[in-house]
């Protein structure tokens, strides 16, 4: 088939100059996409921590659902980063724009389908967690506004994916930008009320939310469809071909399964933490896994940015470049682990009181960051490797490692929860993250080996 020229100005080619500079330019732009998401759960947390930690934990057991809708949207905005990034690498803009147009038709699918199931049937997921009544009604108000920006967000994320595959990690960046600043305003005005505007509590976070979110798709829409847009334009919604939905489920749903599953194990950890330490066990675990986001965010905004790299240059057939750029990405992901375990071990309780300022919600939490902080080097090893694994276009031996060692949480959490309570359940997280980022890195280096001799 016949070849197309790379139209630089609208795509990024990731096959020469310097690795260093282009893992950068890709990576931070992510790395800032990453840190604005991780800004509104945060953003909302502190302000809802002014109603208290019983606000807080209703927000938290949501929290958890939209963890899990942000992982099925991976099935779209995985495969957007892999097939679009290869495409581009072998000069085929022609068949990116098709893959473009089946991942944005999947991802409008399947957004609005959880969308309407969770508006709907709100009632058996809040009961999952056996929290208070008072609590239970909160969220499930909480979670009814909240469910009617799932499409909205399963759209966002494959638009991401899209432009990252292009090597243009810096347009999301800006348009979720734009949406956080909009959020910030709009969170304190919707919960509190101003003038006309009543006090609506957690359910004006979960509206100020969903504004914000239609801010950032309105600003994907208008970019995609400029007179010279990406690929020459692309159809957002098409009847799906056989040849091209099957890859991109080959490609996304080993990623979004295990992303799923992994939101699934911390549900039932998070009820766990529930079972044994009350609201505050549960608020804890979910506000404490938010501000662990500083490690996790950081990790997969390399790990994406080192996937897009990889897949240019493992099409291109350039894998010492694909290498070199690893051992980069791991050198500085182990330096700034490094950072946050001392911060998160010496500091805990100081960072979590800036969210929660009650004695015994800040005291709780710190003592899961304590705990947490113990894998943070091993977690960030994990995700960067998966990185590479995705640029090479072998998403299952990650999603393998995590699905067996996020599956033995549980058991290992209620054995831990029956000796040391609450803390159990936190320690049971971080000896099986520590076990994930040796086994998945030594995977790699035998993957390697193996590729070096073919």
């Amino acid at each position: 088939m016949e070849s197309h020229p790379l139209q630089t100005s609208t795509v990024r080619d990731l096959t020469g100059g310097s690795i260093f500079r282009q893992l950068l330019t890709l990576a931070l732009p992510l790395m800032a996409i990453s840190f604005i998401q991780m800004a509104y759960n945060l953003v909302d947390i502190i302000w809802i921590g002014r109603l208290g930690s019983e606000s807080v934990a209703a927000v938290g057991a949501v929290g958890m659902l939209m963890w899990m809708m942000n992982s099925v949207a991976l099935i779209s905005k995985v495969s957007a980063e892999i097939s679009i990034g290869q495409s581009i690498g072998a000069r085929r803009l022609d068949q990116a724009s098709i893959y473009a147009s089946h991942t944005t038709t999947i991802a409008i699918v399947l957004g609005v389908s959880f969308g309407l199931f969770f508006l709907l049937f709100p009632h058996p997921y809040i009961s999952f967690y056996n929290l208070e009544q008072e609590i239970a009604l909160e969220a499930t108000g909480y979670m009814q506004i909240i469910s009617l920006g799932i499409p909205i967000i399963f759209l966002i994320l494959n638009f991401s994916g899209i432009y990252i595959g292009s090597g243009r990690s810096d347009i999301p960046f800006y348009f979720n930008a734009t949406g956080l600043v909009t959020n910030i305003i709009l969170d304190p005005l919707l919960i509190f009320g101003v003038g006309p505007l009543p006090a609506m509590g957690v359910k004006g976070a979960a509206l100020a939310t969903i504004l914000s979110e239609g801010v950032v798709l309105f600003l994907f829409i208008r970019h995609l469809k400029r007179r010279n847009g990406l690929f020459g334009k692309f159809r957002f919604l098409i009847r799906p071909r056989r040849k091209y939905t099957l890859n991109i489920l080959k490609l996304g749903l080993p990623v979004a399964a295990m992303n799923a599953y992994f939101a699934f194990i911390n549900m039932n950890l998070a009820r766990t933490a529930s079972l044994y330490g009350g609201h505050l066990g549960l608020m804890s675990q979910t506000t404490g896994g938010q501000i662990e986001g500083i490690t996790w965010n950081t990790s997969t905004g390399f790990s994406t940015a080192l996937g897009s790299f990889v897949a240019q240059n493992f099409a291109a057939r350039k894998m010492g470049r694909a290498n070199r750029a690893f051992r980069y990405t791991l050198t500085m992901m182990g330096a700034l682990g490094i950072v946050v375990t001392l911060a998160f071990v010496l500091y805990g309780e100081g960072i979590f009181s800036l969210f929660v300022p009650e004695k015994e919600a800040y005291m709780a939490g710190g003592e899961y960051l304590l705990i947490i902080g113990v894998s943070q080097i091993f977690m960030m090893l994990e995700i960067t490797t998966q990185g590479m694994f995705n640029g090479l276009g072998r998403t299952t031996p990650p999603a393998i490692i995590s699905i067996v060692f996020n599956t033995l949480r549980i058991p290992i959490a209620m054995i831990l929860g029956t000796h040391m309570g609450v803390t159990g359940v936190w320690w049971a997280i971080s000896i099986t993250s520590i076990f994930k980022g040796i086994i998945l890195f030594t995977w790699y280096l035998i993957l390697q080996k193996n590729l070096s001799h073919q």
